[in-house]
């Protein structure tokens, strides 16, 4: 028998979650296959969305539902949308159970069109949560400066909740202390915290697709000497592993001492750490770097279908998010070396801003796709 890395990787401490979410997944039982070989969790955002319902007929008697009692459109999606997200978190609910609540979650992100919108978000988040209907349904919002008091205020009401678009080790720090305050503010009132959970999610391979673009037009461009281009070659691929691990040397500072232990006592859980964007977007790195050199205690990663596969098939096992971590620390330092100068604050600004339009397109799309199949799909 050939081996499966995928139940290998839970011995080290982290989750494998799946990024993809289609009615066809739940009813054909792939899902659940899914969890029999290791998947622990699941991911969702609008751009999946738009892929599963746009062009599938599997969707077409619910549309035709909500045309006959006049629903709207968001609407009509809202309903596609809560309906596979419950049926996803029934089958998932066995893992939750088994797990303590640990892992077992469904994620479902709020519009993305209210991302700089704060109390829009806390209102979203907690129709969702009670529309939905689950206890291992996972509110995403989004981890901007708006969305952070939101973050706050959603896990002070008892929420579980993924705070995504992560990019930068600062917004990952911000992150983390939302999630704290919000605990406190939940336990000064006398009410359970330990049934909370919540993951960070860290993207990846988005970080090195925009820096190599930029190495990739100097060194067309020319460069001065053979050092200048060896100090650019020796970046390239590196820079969202080595951001990656600086965060979780963060994430040890956070989450222990004394106002975390206080927490804990009352059995909060920590806020784990999620790898996301971990489909390699670049045929010439390996397609499981972003699994296997973050393999590593309390973590979580989130996979598409094809990086699951290829995972399953030749991840090569090992705890390393805790490896190299002093050259992780100069790779992004070498960015403000002369020859380089990456200005990574700005790479990640620039992602954030590219992210919430990553997701508002495909959620505008899927409207309008919606429209046209209404307007197919009604008696005339």
């Amino acid at each position: 028998m050939t081996t499966n890395h995928l139940l290998e990787i839970k011995d080290y401490g982290q989750s494998i979650w799946m990024d993809n979410l289609t009615r066809d997944l739940i009813q054909s039982g792939d899902l659940k296959r899914m969890i029999d070989r290791g998947v622990r969790g699941l991911t969702s955002n609008p751009a999946i969305f738009e892929k599963a319902i746009v062009g599938n007929a599997i969707y077409d008697a619910d549309i035709e539902a909500g045309i006959r009692a006049g629903t709207p459109v968001e609407k009509i999606y809202e309903s596609l949308v809560f309906e596979d997200i419950r049926h996803a978190c029934d089958i998932f609910r066995p893992v939750y159970d088994e797990s303590g609540g640990l892992d077992g979650y469904v994620s479902i992100e709020v519009p993305p069109t209210i991302a700089l919108d704060t109390e829009a978000t806390i209102s979203e988040a907690l129709r969702y949560y009670q529309e939905i209907g689950r206890e291992n349904v996972m509110i995403k919002i989004p981890g901007t400066v708006e969305g952070l008091p939101a973050v706050e205020r959603v896990i002070g009401e008892g929420i579980s909740v993924n705070v995504t678009l992560l990019f930068s080790v600062n917004s990952y720090v911000e992150t983390a202390w939302a999630y704290i305050r919000g605990l406190e503010a939940r336990a000064a009132k006398g009410e359970d915290i330990s049934k909370i959970a919540s993951v960070a999610s860290f993207f990846l391979s988005r970080i090195d697709s925009n820096i190599d673009g930029k190495i990739e037009t100097r060194l067309k461009e020319g460069v001065t000497d053979i050092t200048h281009e060896v100090k650019l070659k020796t970046i390239l691929g590196k820079v969202a592993i080595a951001n990656a691990k600086v965060a979780y040397q963060k994430y040890k500072e956070i989450f222990s001492g004394d106002r975390w232990q206080a927490l804990a006592d009352k059995g909060a859980n920590v806020q784990r750490l999620l790898w996301a964007s971990t489909g390699t977007k670049n045929p010439q790195y390996s397609d499981v770097m972003y699994v296997d050199q973050l393999i590593g205690a309390d973590t979580v990663n989130t996979l598409p279908p094809a990086t699951i596969e290829a995972c399953a098939d030749h991840c090569d096992v090992a705890s390393r998010v805790e490896t190299d971590v002093d050259e992780a620390y100069n790779i992004l330092n070498s960015l403000k070396d002369p020859d380089v100068n990456i200005n990574l604050d700005q790479v990640m600004a620039e992602l954030l801003t590219e992210g919430i339009d990553k997701f508002i397109q495909p959620y505008q799309s899927l409207i309008t796709s919606l429209e046209g199949k209404i307007k197919h799909l009604s008696p005339v």
